[in-house]
């Protein structure tokens, strides 16, 4: 099960993404406010200790701002990061926590799930690969393309991408942009997408026109199989 546990898709919440992942134990990425998530977490039955893999997208404030209320609580965590995170955050967290992993190109992190690598760079950003019978793949903001991202990730997997979930950083693309998008997502084999966060309202209503019922809404307390 996936619980969405920050997101700014649902009105009146902070900017910012951050979803658990139970069956791994694995939070992706902390939003922007450390008390907001833990209340949310508590809200969604999402036991903070129980965390054992925490896993940054990138360096931007909306994805990290929580990582501190998380390590205060539970510092016997295993953070995988990008490298393009600041050495010397990098050089602090290592203090706060058991293990700090650096990732750069396309690996396994452990068994099912894997890391594209950092791509971009503009805003260099990692995104998370989980290799089920029907692949997932989870995106911060997606500042890379998220086509692109999904076909990095179909490539190095060797299997199509099924689900993808995340921001889509597509708020400045124009309509006849996002079409293209998400006709090339569909291409690629992508048969179900939660467009959230940075997706914006406006391209969400268009992947809705694409995708249909397979278009699903994000938002805090989603869960997904």
């Amino acid at each position: 099960m996936i619980k969405i546990v920050f997101d700014n898709f649902t009105k009146g919440s902070l900017w910012g993404f951050s979803l658990y992942i139970e069956e791994y134990k694995l939070l992706f990425d902390t939003g922007s406010n450390g008390r907001i998530l833990l209340k949310n977490m508590k809200s969604l039955g999402v036991d903070v200790k129980d965390i054992e893999y925490l896993f940054i997208s990138h360096s931007h404030w909306d994805h990290i701002g929580g990582i501190d209320s998380v390590l205060e609580l539970n510092p016997d965590i295993t953070m995988f990061v990008p490298n393009s995170l600041s050495k010397h955050l990098i050089r602090d967290l290592k203090t706060l926590t058991k293990e700090v992993v650096v990732c750069k190109g396309f690996a396994k992190l452990f068994d099912g799930v894997y890391t594209t690598g950092v791509l971009g760079e503009d805003m260099p950003e990692q995104s998370l690969v989980i290799d089920t019978k029907e692949p997932i793949l989870i995106t911060g903001c997606g500042h890379f393309g998220v086509d692109r991202i999904v076909k990095v990730a179909k490539n190095e997997l060797k299997s199509d991408i099924s689900v993808l979930i995340g921001g889509f950083h597509l708020l400045s693309k124009s309509p006849k942009e996002v079409q293209k998008i998400a006709n090339s997502l569909k291409s690629l084999g992508v048969k179900k997408v939660v467009p959230t966060h940075c997706t914006g309202e406006k391209a969400f209503k268009i992947f809705q026109e694409i995708y249909g019922e397979d278009c699903l809404e994000g938002g805090i307390g989603k869960l997904l199989d």
